[in-house]
């Protein structure tokens, strides 16, 4: 794609450079511009600069937008749970272990191919995905997302109606979103609420962390269901649905998610005789309105079963 140029106006000096091109490229995510700045994509008067520099009135900012390659999704059998369906929308029971949209390195086996195979054509919001990768078949449907390891809840959209319906109430926030952990170390509050901002680890790009050039608001309640001896099984709400949220603010309070190894490192892999092989996160229960008929509806998944065998064998062996 042909460089673009974009002169730096009074309204907008002052802005961190970063800032300034997601202004003028909305559909490309801070993370992937601050990416693009730092491999010398973006230069403010043909000079590199910080994602941190502050655009001063008169800056010729040019961005050099690579070609990303279009590569063809394809339905996939893949079984899946499903909990709920109408010629609206689709819920099921994500499992563990299942990527939810193709993106590098998951082009197939993902939740995207299996729906393609089961439902044949879903819509998209005709938007690029919110990294600024993937085609509309990439995203078909998909209004919301879980981690790779979570397991639990998810809304499909079967209609371009029902996407536009369902994508305004996760941005209003009239989506409840509740789930539930099992986390390292004993929880002595009952409950509580931690609202600590977050964002794109300033070194470690990869992680999200309170450690943050880019923080954005995050509010996550949790409520304990049950203390065991070196672990505490809790149920977490969320106002905000950032990247890796709950897993993010349970490690900063102290209490990582078990199995969760980039937040909480080796050590919670394993807890007495229990070896945990993923995240301990599953997200039990989503309440919405039907994005037809208004209708208030709530969706519950039990944990699967090496969740559910976890928490009996913490009960059994006193760890």
């Amino acid at each position: 794609m042909p460089p673009k140029t974009f002169i730096v106006t009074n309204s907008h000096a002052g802005k961190r450079l970063d800032l300034f091109i997601q202004h003028h490229e909305a559909y490309s995510s801070r993370n992937r511009i601050q990416t693009l700045i730092q491999d010398g994509l973006a230069l403010v008067n043909g000079k590199p600069e910080k994602p941190s520099y502050k655009v001063r009135a008169g800056d010729s900012v040019t961005l050099e937008l690579p070609e990303r390659p279009v590569r063809e999704v394809l339905p996939e059998n893949i079984p899946i749970h499903v909990v709920f369906e109408d010629d609206h929308m689709v819920v099921l029971n994500k499992p563990p272990g299942l990527v939810v949209h193709p993106a590098p390195g998951n082009y197939t086996g993902t939740l995207v191919n299996a729906l393609l195979f089961h439902y044949g054509s879903l819509p998209s919001s005709g938007k690029p995905s919110a990294d600024g990768e993937g085609s509309e078949r990439e995203r078909a449907g998909i209004v919301h997302r879980l981690d790779k390891d979570t397991s639990g809840v998810m809304v499909v959209a079967r209609t371009e109606q029902a996407l536009k319906a369902l994508a305004k109430q996760f941005k209003d926030r009239v989506v409840q979103k509740k789930y539930v952990a099992l986390v390292a170390g004993v929880i002595k509050k009952g409950s509580g609420t931690t609202e600590t901002a977050i964002g794109r680890h300033v070194k470690e790009r990869k992680k999200i962390s309170v450690q943050t050039d880019s923080p954005r608001e995050a509010v996550t309640l949790y409520k304990v269901k049950e203390r065991f001896k070196n672990a505490t099984l809790v149920e977490v709400e969320i106002k905000t649905g950032r990247t890796h949220q709950i897993r993010v603010h349970l490690a900063h309070l102290g209490f990582p998610v078990l199995g969760d190894r980039i937040y909480g490192g080796v050590k919670v892999t394993k807890i007495g005789t229990l070896s945990v092989g993923r995240q301990m996160l599953h997200a039990e229960s989503l309440s919405l309105l039907h994005p037809v008929t208004g209708t208030p509806l709530t969706f519950i998944a039990p944990p699967p079963p090496d969740m559910a065998e976890a928490v009996e064998l913490l009960r059994r062996s006193g760890c």
